[in-house]
């Protein structure tokens, strides 16, 4: 959530934020410092009524020592109209309160400077691709037709169960996908990020708290008689572990990691772009999350960049890093970094990973700060997926298919104990 005194003193630089973002609801600018204007004035109000209180009750005191019955009770009656006075104004101030939140909730993060103006996902900057790219021409078979001829997912079955979007890992899909969690789980704390293992609901507070709601409700499932929403990701919880929380400065960074099913109701996808394993309602991933000092979230984003590229770079899978542009960098970020992999059989591209800095945004939310130099401010947040295992999925069966059967990569191969499956 953006701060009023930023909107207020950036309204330059915040406005052409929102339009780098293709924003079109301008006007809740204005509105939000208006809004945060009248918050102002009625505190002020009331601060100075309850002051006026204050000075009468010492006041009735005296009177009443001096023996000034009268003029006691005429200060009494004062207090009394003063304070059904305040208690109006308490009621107006809680309200106005409402009215800011609600007008704040609907801003977007301000992009990075960085980041390029742009309206969806063909105006994003590729910044990196490991390889030159190509199919693997005739006779190479898409993922879904590679699970069902070796027997590793049934998708059918998962439809039998739950429906379209819940797929069923069998045999060696299901210890292939079991290997992939466990080795990004062991990559990411050999980078001295400490594993959590996070609920897998959230309530209303933590939605709002890292952005979710109430930009994404649609998308994520909800549990109504208990009011509590199945994560999307574990950014979710896991950055919720640290909402109203006052760091030391000595006690920074934190550096999480930690792996869950994620649902996502993934409303109205259609098409050949969510066959399979592209798109689905449940799925598993591993999530990095890091709480720094604002001066150092920059170089950490780097950072998590170059860690990504590790593991791909052992998944032995083409790949390419993209700079989000403003129209496609997701709502609570100012920095996104998309990684995808090449399906070769598909002859495309396929999102695996995104990588973040939401700045203070999340923080200013989650009430996360930090004290350093006799003073708090608010703590910078990112997250990123190391990694989602779907798609990886997808492309390691179809970019590793051989006559012979489907060869696994050496670092994964030892996690799953199997080379090769036929």
């Amino acid at each position: 959530m953006l701060q009023v005194n930023f909107l207020r003193d950036e309204k330059e630089r915040v406005l052409e934020g929102l339009k780098k973002r293709q924003f079109k609801n301008l006007e809740l600018v204005d509105e939000a410092i208006a809004a945060d204007d009248e918050r102002k004035r009625i505190q002020f109000e009331l601060d100075s009524q309850l002051s006026e209180i204050n000075k009468i009750s010492k006041e009735i005191g005296l009177l009443m020592k001096e023996g000034k019955k009268e003029e006691a009770e005429s200060a009494k009656s004062k207090t009394a109209q003063y304070k059904e006075s305040s208690s109006e104004l308490k009621s107006q101030l809680e309200g106005k309160e409402n009215d800011l939140l609600n007008i704040l909730y609907q801003l977007p993060n301000i992009p990075n400077e960085l980041v390029k103006n742009g309206a969806s996902a063909e105006d994003n900057e590729i910044i990196f691709q490991s390889h030159t790219v190509e199919g693997l021409g005739e006779g190479a078979i898409p993922h879904w037709e590679l699970a069902k001829k070796y027997n590793l997912i049934d998708f059918e079955l998962g439809v039998k169960i739950a429906g379209a979007g819940f797929p069923v890992y069998l045999g060696k899909g299901a210890r292939l996908q079991r290997a992939l969690v466990q080795y990004f789980l062991d990559k990411n704390v050999e980078k001295g990020y400490t594993e959590v293992n996070p609920p897998h609901v959230v309530n209303e507070a933590s939605g709002f708290g890292t952005g979710q709601l109430p930009d994404k409700e649609g998308q994520m499932y909800y549990i109504n008689e208990d009011k509590l929403y199945l994560i999307p990701t574990a950014e979710v919880p896991v950055t919720n572990l640290y909402r109203d929380v006052l760091f030391d400065e000595k006690d920074l960074p934190v550096k999480n990691t930690a792996f869950s099913q994620c649902y996502r109701r993934e409303a109205g996808s259609y098409g050949a772009h969510v066959r399979g394993l592209n798109r689905l309602h449940q799925f598993e991933k591993v999530e990095i999350v890091r709480i720094e000092k604002p001066e150092n979230s920059y170089a950490v984003l780097e950072e998590m960049v170059e860690h990504i590229k590790e593991i791909l770079t052992d998944l032995e899978l083409p790949f390419r890093v993209l700079r989000l542009c403003g129209g496609d960098t997701g709502f609570a970020s100012a920095m996104t970094y998309d990684f995808e992999v090449w399906s070769a059989a598909q002859e495309m591209w396929l999102e695996v990973s995104s990588v973040s800095n939401f700045e203070t945004f999340q923080a200013n939310r989650l009430k996360c700060r930090y004290k350093g130099d006799g003073k708090s401010q608010l703590v910078h947040t990112l997250n990123g997926s190391a990694m989602a295992l779907p798609r990886i999925m997808a492309a390691l069966l179809e970019n590793n298919q051989t006559a012979d059967g489907i060869r696994l990569p050496k670092k994964i191969a030892e996690y799953a104990r199997f080379d090769v499956i036929n």
